[in-house]
């Protein structure tokens, strides 16, 4: 058996590589198309079926995880190919479709590395939901999560499913043009290895090359257009108004977010508008130094791609109940600079007990907190008909930071 290339026909290696790429968007497209559609469905539904959410989870995480499986394939097979000699065109007196073959094989290999790699990459874009099936992580270097970003990584992922399907088009009509018509060994060649021993090496030429890059150009364009227009805002409730933070603190700058596990994997998100009435005294002889309100306008939330879900009747219920308010007294802890906060969050029509734990340094009349708090989404009628913890975690993780100075 032959693993190499001649200039002649293709080696054990090239083609073993060509049939597996094949194999892989054969396998791809059909699993893209069926968990797209099952998004939109979830999309446009009232309260998501769990069921049909785990299985567009699933199909999307099979997607993702084959995908880079044919990007790294893709790569292996185009550094082979860089390696190896390459077999002449047995068309090479045809200078037009000489010409238009290597034209469609650039595509085909740029189409190779750029669709699943802006898969990827919109991947890493976007906050939580089905993850890549393997143990190096979920992120890229450099790619930041932002919505934004991820939107354009995603057409861009579309734009070149469109090129790739025009290219593998062209692909397949020429193969089937020299096997049926032309009747040479261009296609048995690359099934069998068959092929003359020796033909001239096929000669590079700078034109179908330009030609392609002038193609990604364009596509590049098209999907780059978001960037050049202001970002439309998801459809939300309307933003409540807020009582005025008070009190003996006012809060400079502060974040409050939360993370919750979908799919195994956290998502995290925060809420933008908040106020905290924050009356506090540092009094080691007292238990109780204080008081604490605060307000969250729910519809202020962003987390990640599932925002306009969780803003739903079935999660936060933003349209009923716009407003979360958590009231509590703050009391100290058993060790220095450790304070609690302990009372009840009423959030969607619900009031529990809830104690946030943090810690407090003081430098004057600037005070800088961090807590976390853990609570069950179930008890506040949360995600009801999301039954099973490994779809999406019934724990969530509230996180506050922030800092306030004494007037």
């Amino acid at each position: 058996m032959r693993f190499g290339n001649t200039t002649g026909s293709y080696g054990a290696v090239a083609r073993v590589l060509h049939w597996a790429t094949v194999l892989g968007i054969l396998v791809l497209v059909p699993l893209g198309l069926i968990a797209s559609d099952l998004a939109h469905v979830l999309r446009d539904a009232a309260s998501p079926d769990p069921a049909m959410l785990a299985r567009a989870g699933q199909l999307f995480s099979w997607h993702k995880t084959l995908g880079l499986a044919v990007f790294l394939l893709a790569v292996l097979r185009i550094s082979w190919a860089m390696t190896q000699p390459r077999p002449g065109l047995l068309n090479a007196d045809r200078r037009l479709e000489a010409g238009l073959a290597e034209t469609v094989h650039w595509l085909l290999y740029g189409s190779l590395v750029a669709m699943p790699l802006t898969g990827w990459m919109h991947h890493a874009a976007t906050e939580g939901f089905a993850p890549i099936l393997w143990p190096f992580g979920q992120g890229l270097p450099f790619v930041p999560k932002d919505v934004a970003l991820a939107e354009v990584f995603g057409v861009m992922h579309r734009v070149s499913g469109w090129v790739m399907g025009a290219a593998i088009v062209l692909h397949v009509a020429g193969a089937l043009k020299h096997h049926l018509i032309d009747r040479d060994a261009t296609l048995r060649r690359m099934v069998t290895g068959e092929g003359p021993a020796l033909l001239p090496t096929a000669r590079r030429h700078v034109l179908p090359a330009m030609l392609a890059l002038a193609v990604w150009g364009g596509a590049v364009g098209l999907a780059a257009g978001p960037l050049l227009m202001p970002v439309e805002g998801m459809v939300r409730a309307e933003m409540p108004a807020l009582q005025a933070g008070g009190g003996e603190w006012r809060v400079t700058d502060g974040t409050l977010g939360l993370t919750v596990q979908q799919f195994g994997k956290p998502v995290t998100g925060q809420f933008a508008d908040w106020t905290a009435n924050i009356q506090f005294t540092d009094n080691p002889a007292e238990p109780r130094n204080g008081r604490v309100e605060v307000q969250v306008a729910i519809a202020s939330l962003t987390l990640g791609s599932v925002t306009a879900q969780a803003m739903g009747a079935d999660f936060f219920d933003a349209a009923t109940h716009p407003v979360a308010v958590f009231r509590a007294d703050i009391l100290r802890g058993d060790a220095p600079g450790a304070f609690v906060a302990r009372g009840r969050l009423a959030l969607k029509g619900v009031e529990l007990p809830l104690e946030l734990p943090f810690t407090l340094v003081m430098d004057g009349d600037v005070a800088r907190m961090t807590g976390q708090a853990v609570l069950d989404r179930r008890g506040f009628g949360i995600g009801q008909t999301m039954a099973d913890a490994g779809t999406l975690g019934f724990e969530v993780l509230l996180d506050v930071a922030l800092s306030a100075t004494r007037p």
